[in-house]
């Protein structure tokens, strides 16, 4: 997924994003800080939000169930996964992805899980915290052999 994807996908969704928090096209405008007319375009098919229009509109109804069965439990951890390429950060322990992911492959105390939904990949430590995750499985292996070599010595 790239920020184009991403972002026809928030397009797709907005309507029934819009629909599901019982708002009128002009309290979701409001919202979101557009024009109603802005609005029924983009619902139209007919224009699209931006990049951080795009973000704004999962970042405000992160809770959506909509936002939820297109993006995963975290879809900050999506965005900065698309903005950074290949994201890194000290993140807190996780469920340990009983709810949106695949195990590809467990190793050494790491587990590499894909996201059901969005297909992003991600490390898990011994403990279910994040070491990294990217769209780019090859730098997710990569990344893996650097964290065993690490635990290995």
């Amino acid at each position: 997924m790239n920020k184009q994807d991403f972002i026809h996908k928030v397009n797709e969704k907005v309507k029934l994003i819009r629909v599901e928090q019982d708002f009128s096209q002009d309290k979701m405008a409001e919202i979101l800080g557009i024009s109603k007319k802005t609005l029924v375009e983009i619902e139209k098919g007919r224009s699209s939000f931006t990049w951080s229009g795009a973000i704004c509109v999962v970042t405000l109804f992160e809770h959506s169930e909509i936002v939820r069965m297109t993006f995963g439990e975290d879809v900050k951890e999506i965005i900065k996964t698309i903005a950074f390429t290949n994201y890194q950060a000290d993140y807190p322990t996780t469920l340990g992805g009983k709810v949106w992911w695949r195990l590809v492959s467990e190793t050494n105390g790491f587990k590499i899980q894909q996201n059901i939904l969005s297909q992003h990949y991600r490390i898990l430590d011994s403990k279910d915290r994040r070491i990294c995750s990217s769209y780019d499985f090859e730098y997710i292996k990569k990344r893996l052999t650097e964290l065993e070599k690490i635990k290995l010595n």
